[in-house]
């Protein structure tokens, strides 16, 4: 199964949204929202910014991998 690897992110400070492009086999850990400048991080028990969110888990997880 191809991985998703476009997720629209929402900052959970501002509520700005973005798509981005996630990395194929990491986790992103820190996010700059373009609008308000915050760095987000994950919430406690995720991996990355993308699975607390964004609209598509990191593509290891969707794959069942390690991704840390």
């Amino acid at each position: 199964m191809e991985a998703i690897l476009e997720s629209t992110i929402t900052c959970p400070k501002c509520g700005h949204s973005k798509e981005e492009l996630m990395p194929k086999i990491a986790c992103q850990f820190f996010y700059e929202c373009e609008s308000c400048k915050e760095i987000i991080r994950p919430k406690e028990g995720d991996c990355c910014v993308f699975c607390s969110y964004g609209t598509a888990v990191c593509p290891p997880i969707q794959q069942n991998k390690s991704c840390c």
